[in-house]
Order: structure tokens, then C-alpha cells, then sequence
């Protein structure tokens, strides 16, 4: 986390905008986009964003910014390939910046204030038009920088799943569920990275797990204090702790499919059925070369899996994270078969290794790249006001503007990206690619894990 991109500095550069005529009530935008504004076609969609309490049960009210005073904000169901213009309403005191997750879009209504998307003004409106794709489960959210607020950007409530409808769908399960899962009340503490054996490699390179060791124990024996980590007061699964909200209500033989999101801006997530298995269909909204069954389901930060259940295994039964505390703070929810109104039920799963090549063709070979781009990932233990700073390569990117661009792509020209994590911890990166070697200004974003 970089504290420079505080809430008081975005407002103060903001600030600096409006006076300088480029954000603000009038908001001077491209032509593009501003041509949405006159168009006087009722949108299929409206968002508003604003402060309200969300009330999570146990007696719990929080307060947070949403999309249309609900959490998670509303499921938006499009159509492949069928323009869509949605209306934006900002009522909170901050500019605002609703990023499409997973499309591709233009940067012009991406909601990605470095590419260049104009801001949503403070009590002010933007009606954007796009043509959604693809197809599978994406989902929007603040792209606002949060800093070192804690209600701001994606600690805040601003999160809602997203559905593009294919033009071909076989129909392999009876019905759809969707999930968020969520934290509420964030807090700054000074203590380790979490536990994440489920996603150690097999084989480590000792070099580089000896080098991460020695420079954290670098930094603390020259007095330095771990670095800022985020915790949470309470957990939740569609904006309701374990226990409080309706279950999900399933029949014998029904063939279920979850489409699952975590919501959080720093947690890994876990999610396990007892008595059931996932059918892993889709990453990230992208079908998987190889649908695979697996016991539990780890999610990064921004991550989507489309999992398909079969229900078997009839009882009330807690379908929830593997974390005992988080699941005991609501990170929950309970399946209900029909006719078994009882206690839920809570069975922790085996140990089980969850690696991304279980989804890939089984003997599938890939074409030599014409260049491999080697990105080493380092961290810098409480290197900024106690907040700790990641290089890429041993260098620290801007995150208040666009750097100079670190590698050079042409078009028709096939690269593969080598991440290496040289730290104590997984680290969980999101790869992003504009339309650099392509015909048009399009966005894909990938998000993995690295070890």
C-alpha cells in the first residue's frame, strides 16, 4: 500500500483540477465521451453512488460507500456483443472513477482515471455507452487509489458482479448463484504476512526465498517495524454475516452454478462445501481449457471462479472460508437442502494444494515466444511512513501517473511474461494489457498468483 495517494491528497489535487477547468461540475470531457451526455436514450442500467448504512446482521450496521445503496452493489446482466449506455451518478464529495473489470472496453469508459477515463464529478452524472465483452463473469468497482484511507477506493462497499450473457450457451447446470465475498471495518496493525501453504510450489528456489528472508531481516534488525498490514472486523458473503442472511436454498440433484467474487481489496479468500466438490468451469469469467473438480475453491483479490456443484449430499450444511476466525466473523453462508431445516453444519476439508494447471490442457504445448520479459518482485518492508513498498525489477513505479513505458511490444509478435517473487510471501499480481499490439484500444486483465 503507498500512503501518498491519501483521500486528503486526492481531494487536494483534485482540487487543483477543478480550478483548472480539467474536473469538476462542468467537467470538460473528450468529445467521445462527452457525446454520451447528450444523448437523450434512457440508459438499461442507472448507478448511484453514495454513503449508506448496510446493515450485515448480528446487530451489525456499517457504514460504507455503495453502488445503489445496497451491498453488493447490483447484478448487471448484458448481452455479448449488444451496446449498452449506463448511467452514472456520483453523490458523494469525492470525483469518482467505475471501472469494468475484465472487459474489453476503451479506456474512455473503463474507469481507469491513468488511462485517461474523464472522472464521474463529485454530485455530478456521466452516461457512458460500450459494447460488452466477453462473455462470463466480470464485475465493477472504484478504481479511486485509496492510500492510506481505509474508506476510500476498495475498502469501501463500491463492488457488484457483472454478467455478460454468451451467444452460445450449452446449459450445463440448472440455475446460477452468485457470491461476494467481503470485509467490513478495516483496521492497520504491524504484524506478518497470513499463512499461504495452499499455494506453495513444490520446488522453491532457495536463492531467491534466502534473499526475501535476509532483507526483511535487514530491515528489522535495523529497528524498522513490519510494515503496515490491513485487518478486518467483519466478514461477509453478499453483505451478510454467516447466520444472517437467507441460505442458499438447493433441491436434491440440482446442478448449481456459483459464480463466486472476492470483493476484498487485500485478502486471499477461501470457500469450501462440506460433502460437495467444485466443478471448476471458468477463471476469472474465461472458460478453463479443462474443467477439474477440487474440494475448495482460493480466490486472490479481485478473483472470479464459475464452479459448478452438484447437490448430493442433502443436510444444512456452512459453506464458508477455511479461516476459523474469519468464518466465526461471518466470512459464510449457509446451503440448505429443501426439507432439512437444521443447525448447519461446518467440516473442514482435507489439506488440499490448489495449483492453476489442473485447469490446463493435459498435454497442451505452447509456441515459442519471440521474447520472454523477466519481472522479478521485490519488497521493501516499511520503506514510506511504515507502508511497504514493491519494486518490479528493483524499480519502484509512480502510482500518481503513467510511467515511461519499460518494455516495447510490436504487433503480430508472441511474448511470454516469467514472474518471479523473490519475497517471504505469495504475492498476488494483475497483469493488464492495452491494445499496445493490437487493432484496437482494448483492455485484458489477468490476475495469478506468484511463488
Amino acid at each position: 500500500m503507498n500512503s501518498r495517494n491519501s483521500r486528503r491528497k486526492f481531494l487536494a489535487n483534485a482540487s487543483v483540477l477543478s480550478a483548472a477547468g480539467i474536473i469538476g461540475p462542468s467537467l470538460r470531457l473528450p468529445l467521445a465521451a462527452a457525446s454520451y451526455l447528450d444523448d437523450q436514450t434512457a440508459p438499461e442500467y442507472t448507478v448511484r453512488i453514495r454513503a449508506s448504512a448496510v446493515d450485515i446482521g448480528n446487530k451489525h450496521i456499517v457504514s460504507a460507500v455503495t453502488y445503489n445503496d445496497q451491498f453488493p452493489g447490483p447484478l448487471l446482466r448484458f448481452k455479448e456483443g449488444q451496446p449498452v449506455t449506463v448511467e452514472i451518478h456520483n453523490d458523494t464529495d469525492t470525483p469518482e472513477q467505475l471501472h469494468w473489470h475484465g472487459q474489453f472496453v476503451s479506456p474512455d469508459v473503463d474507469g481507469a482515471a491513468e488511462e485517461g477515463t474523464p472522472f464521474v464529478p463529485a454530485h455530478g452524472m456521466l452516461r457512458i455507452t460500450f459494447t460488452p465483452r466477453p462473455a462470463g463473469f466480470r464485475f465493477y468497482h472504484s478504481h479511486n487509489r485509496a492510500g492510506s484511507d481505509l474508506h476510500a477506493g476498495q475498502y469501501s462497499g463500491q463492488v457488484g458482479p457483472v454478467y455478460i450473457e454468451p451467444k452460445h450457451n450449452p446449459g450445463e447446470y440448472d440455475r446460477e448463484v452468485f457470491l461476494v465475498l467481503k470485509e467490513f471495518e478495516p483496521s492497520f496493525s504491524q504484524g506478518g504476512d497470513m499463512a499461504q501453504d495452499f499455494l506453495t510450489p513444490a520446488t522453491k528456489v532457495k536463492d531467491l526465498e534466502s534473499a526475501g528472508e535476509s532483507s526483511m531481516k535487514g530491515s528489522l534488525a535495523m529497528g524498522m517495524p513490519h510494515g503496515y498490514e490491513v485487518g478486518y472486523r467483519y466478514f461477509a458473503i453478499n453483505g451478510r454475516m454467516l447466520g444472517h442472511g437467507d441460505p442458499v436454498r438447493v433441491k436434491q440433484g440440482e446442478r448449481v452454478l456459483f459464480h463466486v467474487l472476492n470483493g476484498s481489496a487485500t485478502e486471499i479468500r477461501s470457500l469450501a462445501l462440506p460433502g460437495h466438490s467444485f466443478k471448476v468451469v471458468a477463471l476469472d469469467g474465461n472458460p478453463v481449457p479443462t474443467p477439474a473438480e477440487v474440494p475448495v475453491l482460493w480466490l486472490g483479490t479481485a478473483e472470479r471462479i464459475s464452479a459448478i456443484v452438484e447437490m448430493n449430499s442433502p443436510g444444512a450444511w456452512i459453506m464458508g472460508d477455511l479461516a476459523d476466525d474469519d468464518r466465526a466473523h461471518g466470512m459464510g453462508i449457509v446451503v440448505e437442502y429443501a426439507g432439512h431445516k437444521a443447525k448447519p453444519v461446518w467440516i473442514p476439508p482435507k489439506p488440499f494444494h490448489w495449483s492453476y494447471a489442473r485447469f490446463a490442457k493435459p498435454s497442451g504445448t505452447s509456441a515459442e515466444p519471440d521474447e520472454i520479459i523477466d519481472m522479478t518482485f521485490t519488497k521493501r518492508n516499511a520503506a514510506e511512513h511504515g507502508f511497504n513498498l514493491w519494486a518490479i525489477n528493483d524499480k519502484i513505479f509512480p502510482s500518481e501517473s503513467m510511467a515511461a513505458a519499460a518494455y516495447h511490444l510490436r504487433q503480430g509478435k508472441r511474448y511470454r511474461t516469467a514472474f518471479v517473487c523473490a519475497t517471504p510471501a505469495t504475492t498476488y499480481i494483475q497483469s493488464i494489457f492495452t491494445g499496445i499490439v493490437s487493432n484496437s484500444p482494448s483492455w485484458q486483465a489477468n490476475q495469478l498468483p506468484i511463488s
